[in-house]
């Protein structure tokens, strides 16, 4: 198939015959290589015949010799192509035929190229370079230069290759792979990241959603272990612990109206303080009902009360194992100090706040529904931000140790002043401004009431013009009905007061109106002696009066 001719790659220990034989030229006449442009017109090659046949065993005869061709140019011959004339041809070796013979050589018609050096039959031809007894590959020269890239738009550079005449058509170098960003691979990495968990997620929401839950079994949560019940006494826990055996719950009824509120045990007969307006429905004809914080509940009977200090006492009786609170001193009493408030807002039995002592001896008034004025309490009361709601009146406000240091009595609410009575539904919620009755003044009070069943107020025998819009109070031109403004053989008329003296302080405290006069001259026990100072024509004097006493209601 190959007629005798060794192929290019291998290499032959012993060397053919035909391989001297000149390389023959190509089948086709368009396999002949292009002449490179020259300043002369090139002489177009005539088309090649076609190649001897294989000599045969009969080598006797001459064989015939085939039309010369030209053969591939050089490398050089394209650099700088020669004429044809120029061309010397080369003479043929004789040709040893099988006898012994010599045949004649075959002989290239002149004006071929010829190649500069001997072919090597044995060497291993360059990269891209046919053998030595391959055909020649055609080369195709542009006729034309190409038009170079526009300027404004470069066009990419291939690589650099060697350009090879003899190599067939090479497929264009491809420029060099672009190194993939780390960058873009974390970002490409992280947006799969993200939709893989998403998707997972997606589906563990959509199967809770159905299903409930994807725990197996019985779920057991954490749960800390059992420790001490024990809190330390004056810890408000340990406060209330012991405090609140002897809270109360008093529900009140009679008169066409209800109420609840709050109470603590004083003694072991059963005597329970409260606030007056707490019962007041009770007062002529009613049912008070006791509740103790264990749930026994048990009637109760008014022993007195007192409209002015806004206290009254009931009885409880029957009643066993009764749990009396400790009384403290209020006037012991700091600013900042810690309190506790027990009692049922709103009917809620039990309820412990804490806080504490926001101010001391703060001026307050309550009541006054009757619109005469029998019913207005004034009080020189201690004010907690311990929260204090309508239910709470009447219960305790004990201090750090335990001890009932106050009797809650009033509120602030946002829209005005209000009691804490019970059973108001009407009534704003606390907003940290509570009030409560000083512990001294209520223990004489309900000393009294259990004593006699009324409450003695000191007095000082004037009639105020409550009207007085200046700052202090001021003693009226008349009294009630026409009266004496100043008593006669009172207090006030002893120490030396005339009408229209104005009073601008208690034992050097400050006082602005005739409630705050009020407030500070009850806040003492009859017979207490207090120095006035007051004003008469723009003098400044000072007065000493001895307290009296006037009956309550």
């Amino acid at each position: 198939m190959n007629d005798g001719k060794p192929n290019w790659w291998s290499r032959p220990s012993t060397p053919p015959e035909a391989a001297r034989i000149p390389t023959p030229p190509p089948a086709e006449a368009d396999d002949f290589p292009l002449q490179a442009p020259g300043p002369a017109e090139p002489a177009t090659p005539e088309p090649a015949a076609e190649p001897p046949a294989t000599p045969k065993a009969d080598m006797t005869k001459e064989p015939a010799a085939p039309e010369p061709a030209a053969p591939p140019a050089a490398p050089e011959a394209l650099a700088a192509p020669a004429a044809p004339d120029e061309v010397a041809a080369a003479p043929a070796e004789p040709v040893a035929t099988a006898e012994g013979a010599v045949a004649e050589p075959v002989r290239d018609e002149a004006g071929a190229p010829q190649p500069l050096h001997e072919p090597d039959e044995y060497r291993t031809p360059p990269y891209g370079e046919p053998g030595p007894w391959a055909p020649a590959p055609p080369v195709q020269l542009p006729a034309a230069p190409l038009p170079g890239p526009q300027a404004a738009v470069p066009a990419p550079q291939a690589a650099w290759g060697q350009y090879d005449p003899w190599g067939v058509g090479q497929a264009p170098v491809p420029p060099p792979a672009r190194k993939k960003s780390r960058r873009g691979l974390a970002l490409v990495g992280a947006l799969a990241f993200a939709l893989v968990t998403g998707v997972i997620g997606g589906g563990v929401g959509a199967y809770i959603e159905r299903n409930g839950s994807i725990a197996v079994g019985t779920v057991e949560l954490p749960q800390a272990g059992a420790g001490t019940t024990d809190r330390a006494p004056d810890s408000v826990a340990g406060i209330a612990a012991a405090a609140l055996p002897g809270v109360v719950t008093l529900h009140v009824s009679g008169g066409g109206s209800a109420g609840t509120g709050t109470g603590f045990v004083l003694d072991n007969r059963g005597h329970i303080l409260t606030n007056n307006h707490v019962v007041d429905a009770a007062a002529t004809s009613g049912d008070i009902t006791v509740t103790f914080s264990s749930g026994e509940t048990a009637s109760a009977k008014l022993i007195g009360k007192d409209t002015g200090y806004d206290l009254a006492v009931v009885r409880v009786t029957g009643v066993t194992g009764l749990k009396p609170l400790p009384l403290g001193n209020s006037d012991d009493v700091r600013v900042g100090d810690p309190v506790v408030a027990i009692g049922a807002p709103f009917d809620l039995s039990n309820t412990v706040t804490s806080g504490i002592i926001s101010a001391k001896e703060r001026p307050i008034t309550a009541g006054g529904e009757k619109g005469d004025g029998s019913d207005i309490s004034y009080v020189d009361a201690l004010q907690t931000d311990a929260p204090i709601n309508p239910g709470n009146s009447g219960g305790p406000l004990l201090d750090g140790k335990g001890r009932v240091i106050g009797i809650n009595s009033a509120i602030r609410a946002a829209g005005g002043s209000g009691d804490g009575g019970g059973g108001s539904g009407g009534q704003a919620g606390s907003i940290g401004l509570g009030f409560a009755i000083p512990v001294n003044q209520g223990k004489r009070v309900a000393e009294e009431l259990i004593n006699t069943g009324k409450a003695t107020h000191p007095v000082i025998g004037v009639s105020l013009d409550m009207q007085f819009n200046g700052d202090g109070a001021r003693v009226g031109d008349k009294g009630k009905d026409g009266t004496p403004a100043v008593t006669p053989d009172g207090p006030a008329a002893k120490a030396g007061l005339r009408p229209g003296d104005v009073i601008t302080k208690v034992d050097g405290q400050r006082v602005h109106n005739g409630e705050e006069l009020i407030v500070k001259i009850r806040a003492h026990r009859p017979g207490d002696a207090l120095a006035l100072t007051l004003t008469r024509d723009g003098r400044e004097l000072t007065r000493t009066v001895t307290l009296g006493s006037a009956q309550g209601t």
